[in-house]
């Protein structure tokens, strides 16, 4: 039912870790594929390995001119814009007493605005299409408080509230909006503070470990697809029962 065949799918931060392996899964799916970046030699690599069905291009999520342009590819060269992967993102480790003003205000642009003009820019075209599917990719941050999130935990807040606040809007478009909550994920970023894969190494999920980024691709595309024609306004926690609530250990009898 996962199946993307004759769809094109435009994927924000698509240059590697999640993003890059969801565009794989989605061309694996059927799916012709717009990867854009900021990172432009990765970006690039991942498309060419891809093949035919895979296209890069540079882009500035912020930037509306940005997002007219990937559009227009995106219809120019594959015909049209069925689905939108919004997963472009950047992460803060600050205490809000100590967060500076710029700083909230660049990931809030980034991690929020970015998502807003992207569902802005690609809603005519998938009207046009007669349908659609946007996933927008927010964070286990966007379920409960964390400390030292300040403006990367209030985007993801934001932007679970504008997926829920686009599936009213569109339904009766038959474009359906819903969003990933991804808990902590091995990837180039989180590999860089230390977060290691594997069995035991994350004890604060019921699961004990962290999710790689197949498992949380794996949703992206189900969500995509046909597979979930009747699923919209969802907030999907892909996340190894982490929001679900603190880990204990029980022992029968006790």
């Amino acid at each position: 039912m996962n199946d993307l065949a004759d769809k094109t799918v435009i994927i924000t931060g698509g240059a590697r870790g999640l993003g890059a392996e969801a565009a794989r899964q989605a061309v694996a799916a059927g799916a012709r594929v717009v990867i854009t970046d900021v990172l432009d030699e990765e970006g690039a690599a991942t498309a060419a390995g891809l093949g035919t069905q895979a296209r890069f291009l540079h882009h500035d999520v912020t930037s509306e001119d940005d997002w007219a342009r990937v559009v227009a590819f995106a219809v120019a060269e594959f015909g049209g814009v069925d689905g939108l992967v919004n997963n472009a993102g950047i992460s803060t480790g600050s205490y809000l007493e100590t967060e500076s003003v710029e700083n909230f205000r660049r990931v809030l642009d980034i991690n929020l605005t970015g998502v807003f003009i992207g569902m802005k820019s690609v809603i005519p075209a998938m009207k046009e299409r007669g349908s659609g599917s946007i996933v927008n990719i927010s964070s286990a941050a966007g379920l409960m408080g964390l400390a030292r999130t300040g403006g990367y935990g209030a985007s993801k807040w934001g932007v679970r509230g504008l997926t829920k606040i686009g599936a009213v809007e569109l339904g009766t478009e038959r474009i359906r909006i819903n969003s990933v909550h991804p808990g902590m994920t091995y990837t180039p970023m989180t590999a860089s503070i230390g977060i290691q894969k594997g069995e035991g190494n994350y004890p604060n999920t019921p699961m004990g470990r962290v999710g790689e980024p197949p498992e949380i691709a794996g949703a992206v595309v189900f969500l995509l697809s046909d597979a979930a024609s009747y699923v919209t306004g969802a907030e999907l926690a892909v996340d190894g029962g982490w929001t679900t609530g603190p880990t204990v250990k029980y022992v029968m009898g006790q």
